[in-house]
């Protein structure tokens, strides 16, 4: 059996994207948050229920709120007539990926229009008054070359000091899920170029992160059969919850399990699995060098993931791992979360 210290070898943050869409998700992150185990949101800026986000991310000072950049399927911040060949009448980006992944590589114009936009955006985070956590990416555009340049570039401008980089292990995924999308495994080579980006920039990113391949189906029984086979290094486990179905959520992801990922982030045994073998971190803006961010994948995975004995644990009294922030707590620990 590893040492009671084994578990500090692995950190991990929990985070939401879509602060800000709808009320539902804005809901969800407070609950999350407050009674569960939810360290941070990602903010979007221009989303139909922002000003909610932003009067609950006041009311609770330990939330960790980063910029959810919106480049693809979302609102803008500028208003169309300033970037007509982002937006269309309404003012949201399409959904095409590859095509709008083509205009902004190919095409001086648009890359200027993007810059204005992401710089807008960066901007409007800032006049919430918020600390900036993070930044991140809707569907991960970021890692597409020219995005994930220009979030840097001008997102340092802004104070930001850590990028996710969506490393997700496939080794880790196979064992847990045999059915893991070629995609999951290719992914992996597109995230290289941005993590030497913004390692080069003297920014953090955690090691790995969890949320690609299980997006929108981050259930209590995946977390609790990944959490004893997380690789050394910090990990996100990132979550869209949310406290209902809405006609937006129906609309933009008619396939997410939004109120099974809340349930996930409230329910006891995910806490205590994860406590179990890992320190849990409110975020991983604020780390140092040598806290884990910013550093390549090393090590390798722990072995078949499945929720049966196994996988290193604390062995302190209580037999729970380490927690750096308060919240909720794991019944019959005596743990905070």
């Amino acid at each position: 059996m590893p040492p009671a210290s084994a578990h500090l070898s692995r950190q991990v943050v929990l985070t939401a994207d879509d602060f800000g869409l709808s009320l539902a998700a804005n809901e969800a992150v407070e609950r999350a948050h407050k009674e569960g185990i939810l360290g941070a949101a990602s903010l979007m800026v221009a989303g139909p229920a922002v000003e909610d986000a932003i009067a609950r991310a006041r009311r609770l000072p330990r939330l960790r709120v980063g910029l959810h950049l919106v480049l693809i399927e979302g609102p803008a911040v500028l208003p169309r007539e300033q970037i007509p060949d982002l937006v269309d009448e309404q003012g949201w980006f399409p959904s095409d990926q590859l095509g709008l992944g083509l205009r902004y590589f190919f095409r001086p114009s648009v890359r200027r229009q993007l810059a204005r936009e992401i710089h807008a955006q960066f901007a409007a985070f800032a006049a919430t008054g918020l600390p900036l956590e993070h930044a991140d990416a809707h569907k991960h555009m970021h890692l597409h070359p020219t995005v994930g340049r220009l979030m840097i570039e001008i997102g340092r401008g802004f104070g930001l000091n850590a990028v996710r980089v969506p490393t997700e292990p496939p080794a880790v995924l196979s064992a847990c899920d045999r059915n893991v999308a070629l995609s999951a495994r290719t992914l992996a080579l597109w995230t290289d170029r941005l993590r030497r980006r913004v390692s080069e920039a003297g920014m953090n990113a955690p090691d790995h992160v969890f949320g690609l391949a299980w997006s929108g189906r981050m259930t209590r029984e995946r977390i609790i059969a990944l959490a004893p086979h997380l690789p050394a290094g910090l990990s996100e486990l990132y979550f869209h919850p949310a406290a209902r179905r809405d006609p937006l959520l129906e609309k933009l992801m008619p396939a997410y399990q939004q109120e099974a990922e809340l349930a996930t982030l409230l329910d006891p045994m995910v806490a205590l699995a994860l406590v179990s073998v890992a320190e849990i971190l409110p975020g991983y803006g604020g780390m140092t060098s040598g806290e884990g961010g910013g550093r390549p994948v090393s090590g390798s995975p722990g072995g078949p993931c499945s929720t049966s004995p196994g996988g290193p644990r604390n062995t302190s009294a209580g037999g729970t791992g380490a927690v750096a922030w308060g919240g909720g707590g794991v019944a019959g620990t005596g743990t905070k979360i």
